[in-house]
Formats: structure tokens, sequence, C-alpha cells
């Protein structure tokens, strides 16, 4: 009997419903980015742009960890992509575009909030087409711009303003449109890389090592300059790179019309050849 009763016990507690709860080390990484973010807003509203500006880095860094540590760890729940979209939504939509229009977008009036919406309601966008493509098999690059990308660049240009001059700047053309091409690039379905794409348990060659000091010694020397460099090389690069796969694209797509046409011709051909033979041999 005893054993029986051990046995029914074993079988009704492999029944039991997992436990509920949240993994506290991710989540609470996601909320600091979200704390950043909110630091930046209010930061940005109380006219400190260089302390909202470092404020979205500083979010942009545990966002990182975040991922990293839940792939790293195997915590990655449902609940943390949820928790991480919406505090990407506040630290990399929200402030960065409070950012842009009180320090230079303001004096453009419509255009000037109407290219931060813009902002802000295609990083939603953007991270709403994420969340439904998580898990989908394919390539690990990202489509469209990621929105901690577009936030580092806005925020890169305004720590890299500061290095050279005071105040906020004059009205300048470049700050709405650089805006409202970060938004179109989050939402379009170009080739964007990111660190997920490298696995840091596999082995790598020496020199991805050496061009990581590189990085850090940039960093250090100058970080204002090295985080514009670096933030713009980005963008420009995932430009280049996908009109050059869109060339290669209609290289071959023109090759394999090309091909097609001359299977299709040769035997046409063959056929009107032997035609005007046998007219040839009847005359």
């Amino acid at each position: 009997m005893a054993f029986k009763k051990r046995e029914f016990d074993k079988k009704r507690d492999s029944g039991k419903q997992p436990k509920r709860g949240v993994y506290l080390l991710p989540n609470t990484i996601t909320l600091c980015g979200m704390f950043s973010g909110f630091f930046a807003i209010i930061a940005a509203l109380n006219g400190n742009y260089l302390h909202a500006a470092w404020a979205i880095i500083l979010a942009n860094i545990f966002d990182g960890l975040d991922g990293w540590i839940a792939r790293l760890t195997n915590t990655s729940t449902r609940f943390g992509i949820e928790l991480d979209s919406l505090s990407d939504l506040v630290a990399f939509g929200v402030a960065p575009s409070l950012l842009l229009y009180k320090w230079a977008l303001m004096p453009f009036g419509r255009l000037g909030w109407a290219a931060a919406f813009l902002f802000v309601a295609c990083g939603a966008l953007r991270l709403a087409r994420f969340n439904i493509q998580t898990g989908a098999p394919g390539s690990k690059a990202f489509k469209g711009m990621p929105i901690p990308g577009a936030a580092t660049v806005l925020a890169s240009v305004v720590i890299f303003y500061y290095e050279f001059w005071t105040g906020v700047p004059g009205k300048n053309f470049f700050f709405p449109a650089i805006t409202i091409l970060l938004s179109l690039l989050m939402v379009s379905t170009l080739r964007y890389h990111g660190l997920k794409e490298i696995d840091f348990r596999e082995k790598k060659p020496f020199w991805v090592l050496i061009v990581f000091v590189l990085i850090l010694f940039f960093l250090l020397i100058h970080p204002s300059t090295a985080i514009f460099v670096f933030a713009m090389t980005y963008l420009t690069w995932g430009i280049i790179e996908n009109i050059f796969l869109f060339v290669r694209r209609m290289r071959l797509k023109h090759t394999e019309q090309n091909a097609t046409e001359k299977t299709v011709r040769g035997p046409q051909e063959k056929n009107l050849s032997e035609e005007g033979a046998d007219k040839d041999e009847n005359h």
C-alpha cells in the first residue's frame, strides 16, 4: 500500500502546473533600461540635452545586456519579450523623439512635431513587426533598422554637437531630414545586422579580438566622437550594403532571364532552320 501511495504521489506531482513567476535578472536589467529612457525624457524636458543623450546610450547598453543574459542563462520568456518591447518604446522611441524635438525640431513648427511623432510611430511599428517575427526561421539579420540603433544615431548627434558647440542649434533642415530618414529605415525591409548574430560561446578568429580592442581604445580616448562615428558608420553601412544587394539581385535576375530566353529560343530557332532547309530541298 505504501508503494502504491508513493506512485500516486509521484503521478500527482508530475501533473502539477509549473510555478508562475518571472526571472529577476534579465527583467531587472530591462527595467534599468526603461528607467534610463524615463530619465532621458525628464532631462530633455528640463533642458539637460546632453544628459538625456547619454541616458539613451546607457539604455542601449542595458538593452543589449538583458537579451544577452536571457539567452546565456536560458531565461527568455514571453513576458520578458513583451517587457523589453515596452522598455524599448520608452527608451528608444519616446525619449529620443522628445529630445530632438525640444533640442532642434521645435523651430520647424508642424514639421518638427510631425517628424518627432513619425519617429515614435515607426518605432512602435518596428517593434510590433519584430515581435510577430520572433522565432520565425530565416536570417538572423534585422529586417529594417533596429530602434535602438536609430535612437543611438540621434543621441550621438546631440553628444557630438556639444563636443564643439554650446547652446541649442539653429534652424537646420539636417535634423528633420535625419529624423524622417531614420523613421523610414526602421519600417523598411532593408537588412541590418546586430550583435545577436554573434555567438560568443563559439571560437572566433584572432582578428575579432583585435577589432574589439581597437573599438574600446577609441571609445576610451574620445567617447563622444567615437560614438558618433560608429553610429553614422552603422547607418551608412546598412544603406550601402543594401544597395549592393539590390544591384546583385538585379544582375542575377537579368542573367536568369537571359538564360530562360536562350532555353526557349533554342528549340524555336532549330525548328525554323529545319523548316528553311525543307523549303530549300523542295525548290
